[in-house]
């Protein structure tokens, strides 16, 4: 299986995160291999400059070379709260998934809609490095599941 996590996001090896993405990455290469791309670029650093709309739109051009890659499921506070079980769910009978961390202002609903799937982690808002982490550990929590592997135990 191929897992291909796309967040709008500044490239950076966060001292304090990184090992922790590091490690979800490799507990989870007997299941899957797992692929972060951090996108960001002059137009999306423009657009923070001017209304959330414009942000989104920005995002929305930046990942479109994205979809169509397997299953997509996006990352979306205003979309239904799903459990681990759920999310594994989401994970099984796939040889390819791509998941997509938005901007600072989410997703536009056009962008949406064009993904398989849009699931919320919670309403608390989190830093981008944060939840990264917390989708890779899910990431890792679901392929358990998937693989009776202990961990989610």
């Amino acid at each position: 299986m191929k897992i291909t996590v796309v967040i709008i996001d500044k490239k950076s090896k966060e001292p304090l995160y990184a090992p922790l993405i590091e490690h979800y990455i490799k507990s989870a290469k007997p299941f899957a291999s797992i692929e972060v791309i951090e996108v960001f670029d002059k137009d999306i650093a423009k657009s923070h400059e001017n209304t959330p709309q414009v942000a989104q739109s920005s995002y929305s051009k930046a990942l479109q070379r994205y979809l169509g890659r397997g299953r997509t499921i996006a990352f979306d506070p205003s979309s239904s709260m799903i459990d681990s079980f759920g999310f594994a769910d989401l994970l099984k009978d796939c040889a390819e998934v791509t998941l997509f961390i938005g901007g600072a202002y989410g997703f536009e609903e056009n962008f949406l809609k064009q993904c398989d799937y849009s699931v919320s982690l919670g309403r608390i808002t989190l830093s981008h490095k944060l939840v990264k982490v917390v989708v890779l550990e899910q990431l890792f929590r679901g392929l358990s599941i998937n693989h009776n592997h202990p961990y989610h135990k």
